[in-house]
């Protein structure tokens, strides 16, 4: 019997007196996974590397998928892991719808309705699903591409059939969104941001998880969470936040997936979101650091039962 390796699949072809048998794959080797590394940059000598090997340090045994951005404007100070990775949105598109909201009615140079601020308040602040769902409906995916486009987010996917907490979306596209809603910019005005910054400061005490663990109490905090379990990928967990106070404005969003429980990953980005506020504000003594509830809540999102 004689063998040979036919092609660059590597079939292995077993011959008797010419005649050739049933094929064989051979399995190639595969090539070693790279778990991707956490990069950052500084204009602060010394706190790229920090944050780095800090970071990497909380991520250190957690399984689940994670992906980090950071963004400083004082230290021009920028991390990031898993950039473009996509996740489902979960509530954290809410952001987002509330943004369309302002950009479109400032198109049309209206101010919102009384009903749409009480929708907007509920969706932000209690992460209130119908609400959402309204609005999501009225504005319709025409409307949310075009903010999207606008705001330079290209990589933003609306969810469709109105499951707004499909929406694909990825760290640098919401970073972009949280930079825009916190310095002066051409897409959405200033009383536009304050609002979403306001509303986002006023968040249920219960939903104040993930990425505002560890501000020190010199800063204030705004914040928009979000987590969602279907079959594949287990818990998606969210955090987008912002922070200004005390000579510092940063913005950081934490996207996971593949957590075992909504607890797993609301801890991972805990995590997180500790080194990063311990090593870009220092405090002294007698500065309190924010601890989140024990017991992290948040609505369901309006996605299928089963997917």
């Amino acid at each position: 019997m004689t063998f040979r390796i036919s092609g660059r699949a590597g079939v292995l072809a077993a011959a008797v007196g010419g005649a050739l048998l049933v094929p064989a794959v051979v399995a190639a080797t595969p090539a070693a996974a790279t778990t991707p590394a956490v990069s950052c940059t500084s204009a602060k000598a010394g706190l790229a590397d920090k944050l780095k090997k800090d970071i990497t340090a909380a991520l250190a045994n957690r399984k689940g998928t994670v992906a980090v951005g950071l963004y400083d404007r004082g230290t021009n100070t920028t991390c990031t892991l898993r950039a473009t990775t996509a996740y489902d949105s979960a509530s954290s598109v809410k952001v987002t719808v509330l943004a369309t909201l302002l950009w479109d009615a400032r198109k049309h140079n209206r101010y919102l309705t009384a009903t749409e601020q009480s929708l907007a308040k509920a969706m932000i602040t209690q992460s209130d699903n119908t609400a959402t769902s309204k609005l999501w409906k009225q504005l319709g995916v025409t409307k949310v591409k075009g903010f999207l486009t606008a705001a330079g987010m290209t990589k933003t996917v609306p969810g469709a059939n109105g499951y707004w907490g499909l929406t694909q979306e990825n760290v640098t596209d919401e970073q972009k969104l949280l930079k825009l809603v916190t310095a002066k910019n051409s897409v959405l005005s200033d009383n536009s941001r304050a609002y979403i910054l306001k509303l986002m400061g006023q968040v249920v005490s219960s939903q104040r998880w993930g990425t505002p663990a560890g501000a020190p109490s010199s800063v204030s905090v705004h914040v928009k969470n979000g987590w969602l379990q279907r079959s594949t990928h287990g818990w998606r967990v969210h955090s987008l936040g912002t922070f200004n106070g005390a000579g510092h404005d940063y913005m950081v969003t934490v996207l996971t997936q593949d957590n075992s429980t909504m607890d797993y990953g609301v801890t991972t980005i805990q995590n997180v979101a500790k080194a990063i506020h311990k090593d870009l504000v220092p405090v002294t003594s007698g500065v309190t650091r924010y601890t989140p509830t024990t017991q992290p809540r948040e609505a369901f999102v309006a996605v299928p039962p089963q997917a």
